[in-house]
């Protein structure tokens, strides 16, 4: 589900406080770092909406696949440019060839 150095990192991901996952999670700062320290092991519900919290923050968890478990930003599902890869532009300040003769193409 979500172990305490995953909850960690992911708070280091995205530098969150314990406080600010306590406030988007609506759990205790207390209970979260009880847990990441290992003195505190709270139930699955508990587990699930800090776990939410943080994936709504962008952050991916990645699963336990041979190279152990752990965490990444997620991809913005939106970009704030135009990404287009398949159309050229071409930026009139470097349409000029300032390159000496024979530097290649």
């Amino acid at each position: 589900m979500l172990s305490a150095a995953q909850c960690r990192a992911a708070r280091a991901l995205i530098a969150w406080s314990k406080r600010d996952l306590s406030e988007a999670s609506k759990i205790t700062k207390a209970t979260i770092a009880g847990f990441e320290a290992g003195r505190l092991f709270p139930d699955e519900r508990t587990l699930r909406h800090a776990k939410r919290a943080l994936e709504e923050a962008g952050v991916l968890f990645i699963p336990e696949n041979g190279g152990g478990a752990g965490v990444r930003l997620a991809k913005p599902t939106s970009a704030s440019i135009d990404t287009n890869e398949t159309e050229t532009v071409q930026y009139e300040e470097y349409l000029k060839n300032d390159a000496p003769p024979g530097a290649g193409g």
